[in-house]
């Protein structure tokens, strides 16, 4: 197996024992991504609207740095601490998944890493 660890100059650092992203073969696998702020490895202030905002940032971070955009992520996956805000984070995730949209799990968690509200994890295709 061919495995590559990612970690992007431009993304937060890992908050524990894990990398950004892992690229096996044609395959790109990240970690949950949070709203950190990558300046200061803070939580970023706000509703779930600014919080989706900089999770999004934060994959596209790792993406830009694999050469990847959001067209290239065949899998995302999405948790929330509160399914209420689905539409809003909905309306966040459409302005960066614009066509021929990923598959989708969205699921709802009791908790997420520094009090966040949402996390995404995505599989990007070369």
């Amino acid at each position: 197996m061919n495995k590559s660890i990612i970690k992007p100059a431009k993304s937060p650092a890992a908050v524990g024992p894990y990398n950004h992203a892992v690229r096996v073969g044609d395959l790109l696998f990240s970690a949950g991504q949070i709203p950190l702020n990558p300046a200061d490895g803070n939580l970023v202030a706000g509703d779930i609207t600014a919080q989706t905002e900089q999770v999004l940032q934060n994959v596209k971070a790792i993406l830009e740095d694999q050469g990847l955009t959001f067209q290239n992520v065949v899998k995302s996956t999405v948790f929330m601490v509160n399914l209420a805000d689905f539409a809003a984070m909905n309306e966040v995730y459409a302005k960066y998944f614009t066509s021929d949209f990923p598959a989708r799990s969205t699921v709802q968690v009791a908790a997420l890493p520094k009090g966040a509200s949402v996390e995404i994890e995505i599989i990007a295709h070369f």
